[in-house]
């Protein structure tokens, strides 16, 4: 088989130039990284030979936009091949658990040895300090500590967490990337890096901040489906329709929701929206009248309507409903449906590149691209492992 070459600034993003050094991990790690490659960013992701338990595979798009390098980092030449890259890097991201990579000889002093101006980028659930920062944890672990996983969900018997989109995703990969970026921002300015210690429960907090006001302000009751936006109120919920489907109701403004009972027929049967005391009878009028048709139907009845009302579909659904087709928010490529890069920008246009690797896939390729020496050596003394 041919070996797959690697060349540096193919991305078209606005981060086209900045370098970046993935020590690879799970979930929100590869997620920030993800994010940065597709915003142009040149990554090269640092594998431990073999790859490890949900990081890796053909179709995991949490690895997509950069090569794979496997290197054996318990090896001391191995942890010298990183300082070469990172000597040169603009962004270090590492999502192991506190203290490890200090042990690899690869924490913030010995990276910013070699390179004063890196972006040291942390990704961890607890973060690097605190009682916790050592434990095990996972997405709904973290944001239960937070306040947050208690208000969701429609359920008053439990929380419902929305799978790990909240933690993994909202309050860690996202902020981590806030953070990089303002790091860079940063460092330009002053010519120094600095560590960015992005802790999922600290990210899940700030993400938060809106319940925070609402119970600063008195209108917030410590229940759930008792709130304005959590389903306490019949104008914003869900609803079933006929064919067992169903719709998202988010009429909260009162134009909208005038929109709403007009659209579906029951302005004049429909308590107003300020009765507060007939809510239950309000909820009763829209879960029967919603019931009587398609979800497909009332789709179609809403479309071009201020009421705020939208199908909800499966992810199979989603690359192919109209509004998101007409934008391309989806993508065939590499045989595979994808979201393109988010968001988007009027000149420098992200792009998609690299698909995802197999773990190790790149290692000759891109150690050669990097600048690293002797690549062939690392391969024949194990360091380095090409697959």
């Amino acid at each position: 088989m041919t070996e797959k070459t690697v060349e540096l600034g193919q991305g078209t993003g606005p981060l086209r130039g900045v370098k970046v050094v993935e020590i690879a991990g799970i979930g929100p790690g590869p997620h920030a990284c993800m994010i940065l490659a597709d915003l142009g960013a040149d990554v090269i992701r640092v594998e431990r030979p073999g790859g490890q338990a949900l990081a890796g595979g053909k179709t995991m798009l949490l690895n997509r936009g950069r090569p794979s390098v496997a290197l054996d980092l318990k090896n001391p030449e191995a942890r010298q091949v990183v300082l070469d890259l990172v000597q040169d890097a603009d962004v270090l991201v590492e999502g192991m658990r506190p203290g490890v990579t200090e042990r690899l000889g690869l924490g913030p002093d010995d990276c910013h040895a070699v390179n004063p101006r890196l972006v040291y980028g942390r990704m961890t659930g607890w973060g690097q300090t605190g009682p916790l920062a050592l434990a095990a944890g996972h997405d709904m672990n973290y944001i239960a500590i937070t306040g947050a996983l208690f208000g969701l969900g429609q359920d008053k018997a439990k929380p419902h967490f929305p799978a790990n989109l909240v933690g993994d995703f909202g309050g860690g990969s996202t902020y981590l990337v806030i953070g990089i970026l303002a790091a860079l921002l940063e460092a330009k300015v002053s010519g120094q890096g600095q560590v960015v210690d992005a802790a999922i429960v600290d990210g899940t907090a700030h993400l938060n901040a809106m319940t925070n006001a609402f119970a600063n302000s008195g209108g917030y009751q410590e229940e759930r489906a008792a709130n304005l936006l959590d389903g306490g109120v019949p104008f914003y919920d869900i609803y079933e329709t006929s064919d067992g489907k169903h719709l998202s109701v988010g009429s909260l403004e009162p134009q909208f929701f005038d929109a709403l009972v007009a659209t579906l027929g029951v302005k004049d049967t429909c308590p107003g929206q300020a009765n507060l005391d007939r809510y239950d009878e309000m909820r009763a009028v829209f879960t029967e009248t919603f019931a009587g048709r398609t979800q497909a139907e009332w789709v179609e009845i809403f479309e071009g309507t201020d009421a705020c009302v939208a199908g909800i579909i499966p992810i199979s659904e989603a690359p192919h409903h109209p509004h998101l087709a007409a934008r391309g928010t989806f993508v065939e490529k590499d045989g595979m449906t994808q979201p393109m890069p988010a968001p988007r920008f009027s000149r420098t246009e992200p792009s998609l590149t690299w698909p995802p690797p197999g773990s190790g896939e790149h290692t000759r390729a891109a150690l050669t691209a990097w600048g690293v020496a002797d690549v062939d050596g690392l391969l024949e003394r194990g360091v380095a492992v090409q697959t």
